[in-house]
């Protein structure tokens, strides 16, 4: 197995259903092969792409339907159009649930470098940025190291992406995930020993008495993806009234302070009256 697939099918056990997830440019886009329909997961594009599906086979691409890297995708039944203002809106407002993002390297705090290419001209990071700060989860998919050389390392020498703590790092070899205290190896691939880990990573890793190996694949949901819009609407019906009760209660605490501030009754009727409030307040005893 290609360490590309072994890294696909690891970050795709931690896709659930009901979630709207984002798969970046290169390595991350391969994981929706390893989803099923069924399983329930929407996938998000930057470029405007709510239920976005697999790549179509040859001959049956649609030129106007692409993902934010340019490539042929086909949509889901459900699926939805939108324009990358409403795109991005989801992405920085906190609505999507996870993201996979390529790295070129990641640090011993969990931060990462990944929109500067050396030797590269680069038009900019695009939406990595974007992703990294807004998406609840962010989970890193990259191999372990380029030409022999460790991506994990104690400080990233590469502009960073943004400076958040990403959630975990999954290589062909481990995962890995960030924590308050460093760097924990948390699995480990099968037939691969610590000792091999440790040796193409620079960055210095906390190592559990047990590391276990990666478990087995996961297993679909079996919902459709008209099922698992329903999922995701509800999700959102569900916070949203919750933040509509903590509106109304921070109203109903500001309604509070109103009453408790003696001046403030005042100060409201000399702006409707137009009054300075300096000489209103130069005029109280």
């Amino acid at each position: 197995m290609k360490p590309e697939e072994i890294i696909q099918r690891r970050v795709a056990r931690e896709l659930h259903p009901g979630t709207l997830v984002n798969l970046g440019i290169g390595l991350p886009t391969g994981v929706c092969q390893f989803i099923a329909e069924n399983d329930g997961i929407l996938f998000q594009s930057e470029n405007g792409i709510v239920g976005m599906g697999a790549r179509p086979p040859e001959g049956m691409e649609y030129t106007e339907l692409t993902d934010a890297g340019g490539s042929f995708v086909t949509a889901v039944p459900g699926a939805a159009t939108i324009d990358s203002t409403v795109s991005f809106g989801l992405i920085r407002g906190g609505h999507l649930d996870v993201t996979v993002l390529g790295g070129l390297e990641v640090d011993e705090e969990g931060h990462l470098a990944n929109w500067m290419v050396p030797g590269r001209m680069v038009p900019g990071m695009g939406g990595a940025m974007d992703l990294v700060t807004g998406a609840r989860r962010v989970i890193v998919a990259m191999q372990h190291t380029a030409k022999g050389r460790p991506k994990i390392v104690p400080t990233c020498t590469l502009p960073l992406t943004a400076t958040r703590r990403v959630t975990l790092i999954v290589t062909e070899l481990c995962v890995i995930e960030p924590t308050d205290d460093g760097l924990v190896l948390r699995e480990r691939a099968p037939d691969v020993a610590v000792e091999a880990i440790l040796a193409l990573t620079t960055a210095q890793l906390i190592v559990p008495e047990h590391v276990p190996e990666n478990g087995p694949q996961r297993a679909g949901c079996g919902l459709s993806p008209a099922a698992a819009c329903a999922v995701l609407v509800r999700r959102r019906r569900e916070r949203a009234r919750t933040d509509r009760k903590l509106h109304r209660l921070d109203q109903r605490v500001a309604g509070q302070r109103h009453q408790l501030d003696p001046h403030r009754h005042d100060d409201m009727r000399a702006l409707d009256r137009r009054e300075p409030r300096l000489d209103l307040a130069c005029s109280r005893p």
